[in-house]
């Protein structure tokens, strides 16, 4: 079976901090054919990239804490989530650029080594958005303290955490954002191997 996509028509619906596109289209379908025409929104945003930050000689983690407006709802949490380095890819940055950038700017962290983890979709039923996730060795001693972009109005609170209470973190829901909880679900699979320097 060929798989295909017909775009019968894409109008921007929205446009702007993010987009908002609205397609019409058809696909063909496993049984053979096409479908009917389907309407779909897409929530349309650059790619990004996500680092954790590890320090292997003291088993630390760096996370971070901030405002975050899909949270503002939350009935069980706050609205600020705990989570990890994270920024937007602009125009020509390469995803390792973007990952020291943002290392940088949100936790005053320079990167020794990183490691690519993997690239993936957030949540393709709806966005566009595909997240490339780094682990980026560090040196945690002295870290910590309030970091941000004042101009992107960012408020971060930035602390070094024992593994062991990070994960314990994503087992009682502390950590309750898809990037963190993969991210140090992966730490807990490759810590103790040969992909993490002593």
């Amino acid at each position: 079976m060929k798989k295909d996509v017909k775009i019968l028509k894409r109008d921007t619906v929205y446009n702007g901090f993010f987009r908002m596109e609205k397609y019409h289209l058809q696909h063909t379908l496993f049984s053979g054919g096409w479908s009917g025409e389907i309407n779909r929104e897409l929530f349309v945003r650059n790619n990004c990239v996500a680092v954790i930050l590890y320090d292997p000689k003291r088993d630390e983690v760096i996370l971070i804490e901030q405002f975050r407006v899909g949270a503002i709802e939350n009935p069980i949490n706050t609205p600020w989530l705990i989570e990890i380095v994270a920024g937007i890819m602009e125009d020509g940055e390469t995803p390792e650029e973007v990952a020291r950038r943002e290392s940088l700017e949100e936790a005053g962290c320079e990167i020794l080594e990183l490691i690519k983890i993997n690239t993936f979709y957030l949540s393709p039923g709806g966005s566009s958005e595909r997240i490339t996730l780094f682990c980026g060795f560090v040196d945690s001693e002295n870290i910590g303290g309030i970091h941000g972009v004042p101009e992107e109005n960012e408020d971060i609170l930035v602390r070094a955490v024992p593994f062991s209470k990070a994960y314990e973190m994503v087992l009682n829901n502390q950590i309750d954002s898809a990037i963190p909880v993969i991210a140090l679900q992966w730490l807990a699979l490759r810590r103790l191997s040969e992909n993490c320097p002593s």
